[in-house]
């Protein structure tokens, strides 16, 4: 979804640190639990808009949704990995 050279360039807008393309398997569990009701973001607002995908940070528990095909970089609109973790 994100060409190679713009995701290189690409880093955490809180850690600085790298970035990697969520897989296609947990951003449809992403939109699952954004259709349940279930999925808030960093600034505590519930998701009401499917993903298109996403962008990790290296230390794999914060992504920034990528929506519209447009990456969303603000730290609050980043999401929480544990919530899927820990609600399947």
């Amino acid at each position: 979804m994100i060409d190679n050279p713009l995701l290189d360039i690409l880093r955490c807008p809180q850690d600085q640190s790298p970035l990697s393309q969520a897989d296609d398997q947990l951003v449809a569990n992403l939109n699952r639990a954004i259709e349940s009701h279930r999925l808030v973001n960093v600034g505590g607002h519930p998701l009401k808009i499917r993903i298109d995908g996403g962008l990790i940070r290296a230390a794999g528990d914060l992504m920034y949704p990528i929506i519209d095909r447009i990456p969303v970089m603000l730290p609050d609109e980043a999401i929480e990995l544990s919530q899927i973790a820990s609600k399947g």
